[in-house]
């Protein structure tokens, strides 16, 4: 009982993919979950085939060794891996979809752009120019977050495990990555990409808020803005 617990509890890390908290991360938990199945069926397939061989050691004669052989090349070296490709591509590409800014109209996301430093993090919001956060995202909850990554120095990745996918920040380029809280609370990210010597510190905080709040909270963001 105590082992199922303790791997349980290391689901709900701040960090980890397998607690998600928004369709993005849902579609990836999903993908991991689907291959875990798929690797202890290949485990335990293994196991069962290895104490069939060895009860049957010496049995087989030289030409049931050889056809024996042929099989599990056919088998095994191109049937399996041919298989496998084809049903992980089937069972990933909806969810890098998820990761993608499309099926929905203009306006209806909210845009974010992510602007990697070493070592922190600057949010600014299409929305409100002037605003500009440090390491710190607030997001609505239940609205798509359209998040354009670019960098001022070298390669970063955003990366909110909870939320969704990771995606590179690259210097010259912009990249949209989308993300969805769909409850309220505190999401830790982390740049995913070695920047230099003080990368592990690059966190930064998403505060996923009521719509209501949210709005109530840029509009006020807004105000000081142009009270400036």
């Amino acid at each position: 009982m105590g082992v199922p617990l303790i791997l349980a509890a290391g689901c709900e890390k701040p960090q980890s993919i397998l607690d998600p908290a928004g369709p993005s991360a849902h579609a990836i938990a999903q993908v991991w979950w689907g291959m875990f199945a798929v690797g202890m069926l290949v485990w335990i397939g293994v196991a069962v085939l290895w104490w069939i061989a060895m009860r049957r050691r010496g049995e087989a004669s030289d030409d049931a060794a050889s056809r024996s052989a042929r099989r599990w090349i056919v088998g095994g070296g191109i049937v399996l891996p041919v298989v496998s490709i084809v049903a992980l591509l089937v069972l990933g590409t909806p969810s890098g979809l998820h990761q993608l800014p499309l099926r929905l109209a203009r306006g209806e996301a909210l845009q974010v752009h992510a602007i990697g430093h070493q070592w922190w993090w600057e949010l600014r919001y299409a929305d409100a120019p002037g605003l500009m956060l440090r390491n710190e995202l607030r997001v609505p909850v239940g609205r798509p977050i359209d998040v354009h990554t670019q960098s001022r120095d070298v390669i970063h990745s955003f990366w909110v495990p909870r939320l969704g996918g990771k995606l590179d920040a690259i210097p010259g380029r912009t990249l949209v990555l989308r993300l969805q809280a769909d409850e309220a609370g505190s999401f830790r990210g982390q740049c995913a990409e070695f920047c230099g010597t003080s990368h592990a510190h690059m966190v930064m905080t998403v505060i996923a808020m009521p719509p209501a709040e949210f709005d109530a909270w840029l509009q006020a963001q807004r105000a000081q803005q142009e009270a400036r």
